[in-house]
């Protein structure tokens, strides 16, 4: 049986046809000595980076890209194979770097010169960027490799507001995306929307085999703007599949899996200090406070949660854990002035985790009693013992199979829907009949009945729809309006229809609202501004100052 999904949160991009803004090619093909037109592209983004400005869009066409050199950055002290540098100056004047629409760009580094692992430098990245106000889409990054250090696939460094979505970053020797915001001061906002990371694994580097390839990093921003990850997924990763050491800024994942970390070779290998954690959200000195809601950990070698010697609590909100190590570790840590950490603390009050509405099956917790985590709602508390019976499925390739069938047989890690958004399976959705139905606590999430359910998913609602960027070539450069929406609203019953906003403004909160009119489900008319539908938008019209969410 099919369910109805339900996503924590949603992006809407419109489209606006604006004028400014140069348009560029590159292609496989291409030379450097191009023009950079459809009929003459560059052939590296390298080079596009070099002439590109605000407002400005690359398009990539589809194909094999085998980058072959790298570029020494001075100030973070590593090698680059794609550097990019130039920014953008808003978020509704981004440089855009966009595959060509129905292609795909592969850029594969498994031929590129990487640092020998000395003291001088010993990282190298795939792509690096160091810039603001970026939108990069499309991309398929891999094979990344390694001597001596393990490297990484994205890195952003020092940089603001970068938009990163339908990235797959792969088979790298190191992590797959790593941020990091050390020394910048104002960073960070960074949005990752619909990325995937997998099967990356550092067989040799210095702190031993498989224990820093993370499907996605984000460390050391201590000011700025809050990152957020938004559909994403990770797997086989050999250490974890999120981690947060030494953030001290506030991360929030929602609507992402998180499956096999711990694990090399498509899940067949299992690497000697690999740590294997789904979702690690912690290490803080300061004790800020991530959110991950809405998110799915299975088969993880560790634990599917993990708060990783937090000092401050994390908020866990409609998660749901099958088959980890251990389901949720709410373990905790405090430093002293001198810097020296002392283990095993119970964290009291504001500092406590808040644990509410997630699905530990089995039931297998630690570090969750007493003060650990203020937690209620959630099946340790409420004395639920989830069964078989209670989900439309426990079944899916990614619990059955090794190797690289995991891809063709689709499942959970298949190919994702038309509009980038994760699978529609039924894999750990609530049955019918669930002892987990509105057994839950109002987070001021939308749900059906007479309270909210446990877990990511809540029965029988339907999630609200990402309309994509137009991405239709043009002779002149298509600047999207990105408008994320957080989920971190009112309860239900207390919020008016729809939510005021500037069509330019970077995020905002919408609401999905029921059904009013049988032709709301016609394609392309989901979403409404003061009346009018994003196709309409799209003609040029931007004074609208409401954005009102309809469900299907």
């Amino acid at each position: 049986m099919k369910m109805k999904r339900v996503l924590c949160a949603a992006v809407i991009a419109l489209a606006a046809a604006e004028t400014f803004g140069a348009t560029y090619y590159v292609a496989p093909a291409g030379k450097n000595t191009n023009k950079g037109t459809k009929d003459s592209p560059f052939a590296t983004l390298n080079k596009a980076n070099s002439v590109v400005n605000a407002g400005d869009t690359v398009w990539i066409r589809g194909g094999t890209y085998l980058h072959t050199d790298t570029n020494y950055v001075k100030n973070d002290n590593m090698f680059a194979g794609i550097h990019l540098t130039k920014s953008g100056s808003s978020d509704n004047k981004r440089i855009h770097y966009l595959a060509y629409p129905g292609e795909k760009p592969v850029i594969d580094f498994s031929k590129m010169p990487i640092a020998n692992g000395s003291n001088n430098v010993r990282y190298t990245s795939g792509i690096l960027i160091q810039a603001q106000y970026l939108h990069l889409k499309g991309l398929e990054v891999k094979n990344v490799p390694m001597k001596g250090e393990s490297n990484v696939g994205v890195y952003v460094s020092r940089s603001k507001h970068i938009f990163l979505e339908l990235i797959d970053s792969h088979h790298n020797g190191g992590s797959g995306f790593f941020v990091n915001e050390k020394g910048s001061g104002s960073g960070g906002g960074h949005l990752f929307l619909n990325c995937d990371s997998h099967d990356n694994y550092d067989p040799n580097g210095r702190q031993g085999d498989g224990q820093n390839a993370d499907g996605f990093g984000v460390h050391y921003q201590q000011g700025g703007d809050t990152t957020k990850f938004i559909g994403c997924r990770a797997w086989w990763n050999s250490d974890d599949g999120w981690d947060f050491i030494s953030q001290e800024f506030p991360v929030v994942i929602e609507n992402s899996w998180a499956m096999g970390h711990g694990y090399s070779n498509y899940g067949t290998g299992k690497p000697k200090d690999g740590n294997g954690n789904g979702f690690k959200a912690g290490s803080s000195k300061t004790g800020v406070r991530h959110t991950i809601r809405n998110c799915v950990a299975w088969k993880n070698k560790a634990s599917g949660f993990y708060a990783n010697h937090s000092s401050g609590g994390n908020d866990w909100f409609n998660n749901t854990a099958y088959m980890n190590g251990t389901a949720f570790n709410m373990w905790a840590s405090t430093w002293d002035a001198n810097d020296n950490r002392t283990d095993g603390v119970v964290l009291k009050g504001s500092k406590a985790h808040v644990m509410k509405n997630n699905i530990a099956f089995p039931n297998k917790t630690a570090y969750i009693g007493g003060e650990y985590a203020a937690g209620e709602y959630n099946t340790w508390n409420l004395n639920i013992t989830p069964k078989e019976s209670d989900f439309v499925s426990v079944s899916d390739p990614s619990m059955t199979v090794t190797g690289r069938e995991l891809g063709p047989l689709g499942g959970a890690f298949g190919p994702r829907q038309a509009d980038g958004s994760l699978p529609d399976v039924d894999f750990l959705k609530l049955a019918k009949n669930s002892q987990m139905i509105d057994k839950g606590v109002n987070m001021g999430l939308k749900y059906e009945g007479k309270a909210p359910d446990l877990g990511a998913y809540e029965y029988g609602y339907v999630s609200p729809v990402i309309v994509p960027v137009d991405t239709t070539p043009k002779d002149t450069a298509v600047t999207p309006i990105v408008v994320p929406v957080d989920t971190s609203v009112a309860p239900v019953d207390t919020i008016a229809d729809s939510t005021e906003v500037s069509v330019g403004d970077s995020t905002t909160f919408v609401r999905p609202l029921p059904q009013r009119k049988p032709n709301m489900q016609q394609p392309g008319r989901l979403f409404y501004v003061n009346g009018r539908s994003v196709n309409a938008l799209r003609t040029g019209d931007r004074k609208a100052s409401r954005i009102r969410t309809y469900s299907k």
